[in-house]
């Protein structure tokens, strides 16, 4: 049986630079990091770092894609099998537990596309799209309580973790979550009893 692409493991020195890159883009910023820095603290060789990616924009999206599948699992993970008012509250309970983790510096997603904000970027893209799967998966939550108004409750949830993530690194993270899990708490109270249309 020939081997597919998903028993392949990325080589040592790929994850070393994306290791790297994660740490540093999140903690820093994308745009005020080089590429020679990243080399450098990664411990590889340009030339294994262009075999890898072959520009600072692939491991900008590598980096992002990466991002993506370290929430995904998470909510995947805390929704299954649970009623949709248990996995919403579940949800903004692992998003308060990150807002509240060690060197927390808000969302990585609205953090790089403030940095690459022309619509048509593929960096700019790769943020709406991850964005857009995280809507339709409160979305589904909301609908699966009360299809009335359910995308304009996701909407409000999606609202709601976006200030916590930005108010978490700026103010006591501790208020922010109290105050964001009250918010969504009454979100879902008012959307359960909300009338069908």
């Amino acid at each position: 049986m020939a081997r597919g692409e998903s028993d392949i493991r990325p080589s040592e020195a790929r994850q070393r630079l994306l290791v790297t890159a994660t740490r540093i883009f999140y903690g820093e910023g994308i745009h005020s990091v080089g590429v020679d820095r990243i080399i450098r603290e990664a411990k590889v060789t340009r030339a294994t770092f262009y075999r890898h990616f072959p520009g600072k924009e692939d491991l900008v999206l590598a980096y992002l894609q990466a991002a993506d599948q370290a929430i995904r699992g998470p909510v995947d993970a805390v929704t299954a099998g649970l009623p949709a008012p248990d996995a919403l509250r579940a949800v903004a309970e692992s998003i308060a537990q990150d807002i509240q983790s060690a060197g927390f510096r808000g969302c990585a997603f609205l953090n790089a596309v403030a940095e690459y904000p022309d619509p048509d970027h593929p960096v700019h893209q790769a943020v709406l799209a991850h964005r857009q799967w995280f809507l339709d998966t409160i979305n589904t939550l909301m609908a699966s309580i009360q299809k009335a108004e359910a995308e304009s409750a996701a909407q409000q949830f999606v609202m709601l973790r976006d200030g916590a993530m930005a108010a978490g690194c700026l103010f006591d993270p501790v208020l922010i979550c109290e105050t964001f899990l009250r918010s969504v708490e009454g979100l879902i109270r008012t959307h359960a009893a909300r009338q069908p249309s």
